[in-house]
């Protein structure tokens, strides 16, 4: 039984995602850990997020379970948190950017990791044999509440950069709060900063009214108008559990993820004089181009922040993330953090005296083109075995560490199997982006024709 995908557990609210499952994961999750020090519990702004958190708490505290209820918090700062209060595992009820049916879990470790994939397959075995463990009454004790954790998470991050040079810029942020968990943390930070902060959608709405959650250039028509409009310097926004940032220049254009995370390997590497930097193999060239200019290097790894952040662990990485606007800090936490992305442009702003359109203008460029295409999960494995092997007949080399990588024509193409979603998705990259659009596009056309191969034969 497979409940855990690229990052968590996503499900559709009241299909797969029901009160029984998240009583089971846990009691699974009671049955799996010892008791004693505590379980942390927290929740994003989803409008289902409060009642399923209440129940895994309330299931773990019948187990004889110490519980304490971090509430309302982005997902960096409960994994900060996690560690803060010293619980030996961290659960938080939140689907990231998924639209607003969604729900999920996602499970961190004691030293605010995700956790291990191993753990997850010890849950979802436990899950699967769904035994009880319940405690004696007199076993069972209060569920506790820390309604510290925002402050805790904001004061942690202003001690990781300069905070005395930022406030002496001045900045003007204009910032899409996109109706999530960010709200409790973000514009109170940006405060602390001396910023003048503008906010959009700044109220946390599970029903994600101002836009979608994912902030992608389409998503966010908003903030791209209103930073000229109101003459800010730049434009930050996040997803839905803000555990990404992605930023808009004073003209009102959208950076993409690509560059940003260009931009902080080549400021990382250069402020360590070398290092290493870890990125999922789907990141731009452009990474590796300017981290080996500094005489770093560059490890790639699986899709997803838990392998990154592992990596990044275990080579002692002065950077890592990915390109969709995931930027992990390590002296701050190994985890994917918006807030603190967000703080650390400021400072790389004001140590090099740069607007944000002048920090990226000497970047390599490359046109990077994602696209995504619905697949029925049973025809999944079929459509990766056919496409992987119409690809490596016209590649000059295949990559298969996640999913499969061909590089042809000077560019390369990526398909993956979507660890979220019952989708798969489509990058490729070149330096023209004609060469680009073709790779995507002939690349969807044999999907598309592989998926409809593996149809089921109607009756």
């Amino acid at each position: 039984m497979r409940l855990f995908g690229t990052n968590g557990i996503r499900e559709v609210v009241g299909e797969k995602l029901t009160p029984a499952f998240a009583v089971d994961l846990a009691g699974a999750i009671a049955r799996n850990h010892p008791v004693g020090p505590p379980i942390a519990v927290g929740w994003d702004g989803r409008t289902s997020s409060p009642a399923l958190a209440h129940l895994v708490s309330g299931t773990l505290a019948l187990s004889g379970h110490d519980v304490v209820e971090l509430g309302l918090l982005p997902t960096p700062a409960f994994q900060y948190s996690v560690a803060a209060v010293g619980a030996q595992l961290g659960l938080i009820v939140t689907a990231s950017h998924n639209p607003p049916e969604f729900n999920g879990f996602k499970l961190i470790a004691a030293d605010g990791l995700e956790v291990l994939r191993s753990v997850e397959e010890e849950i979802e075995a436990s899950v699967a044999k769904q035994l009880a463990a319940p405690a004696p009454f007199d076993r069972i004790f209060p569920i506790r509440s820390d309604p510290a954790g925002a402050n805790r998470y904001l004061k942690a991050i202003l001690s990781c950069v300069e905070v005395d040079r930022i406030r002496k810029r001045g900045f003007f942020v204009v910032l899409d709060c996109g109706n999530g968990a960010s709200v409790v943390t973000s514009p109170e930070l940006l405060r602390r900063l001396g910023c003048r902060v503008v906010t959009l959608n700044g109220q946390v709405d599970g029903t994600f009214p101002g836009h979608p959650s994912e902030p992608t250039e389409a998503n966010l028509s908003g903030l791209r108008a209103a930073v000229p409009a109101l003459g800010a310097d730049l434009g930050i926004a996040h997803d839905g559990d803000a555990d990404r940032a992605v930023f808009v220049d004073a003209t009102g254009q959208y950076l993409p993820g690509e560059r940003i995370l260009t931009l902080f390997a080549r400021h990382r590497v250069r402020l360590n004089r070398g290092g290493i930097v870890v990125t999922p193999v789907s990141s731009s060239q452009s990474v590796e181009d300017v981290v080996a200019a500094m005489g770093g290097q560059v490890i790639y790894t699986r899709i997803g922040s838990p392998t990154v952040t592992r990596e990044m662990q275990r080579s002692k990485a002065v950077f890592g993330g990915e390109e969709n606007g995931g930027l992990i800090f390590p002296e701050f936490q190994l985890a994917r953090d918006g807030a603190m992305s967000a703080a650390a442009m400021l400072d790389l702003l004001a140590r090099e005296e740069l607007s944000l359109a002048g920090a990226v203008r000497d970047l390599p460029v490359y046109a990077l083109r994602k696209e995504k295409l619905p697949c029925p999960e049973p025809q999944l494995a079929a459509v990766m075995k056919g496409i992987e092997e119409a690809l490596a007949r016209t590649a000059d080399k295949v990559v298969t560490l996640d999913g499969v990588k061909a590089y042809r024509d000077g560019g390369w193409v990526l398909v993956r199997r979507s660890g979220t979603e019952p989708l798969i998705r489509v990058f490729a990259e070149a330096k023209q982006a004609p060469v680009a659009d073709r790779l995507v596009r002939e690349t969807l056309e044999a999907l598309i024709a592989l998926r409809d191969r593996a149809a089921p034969t109607p009756r």
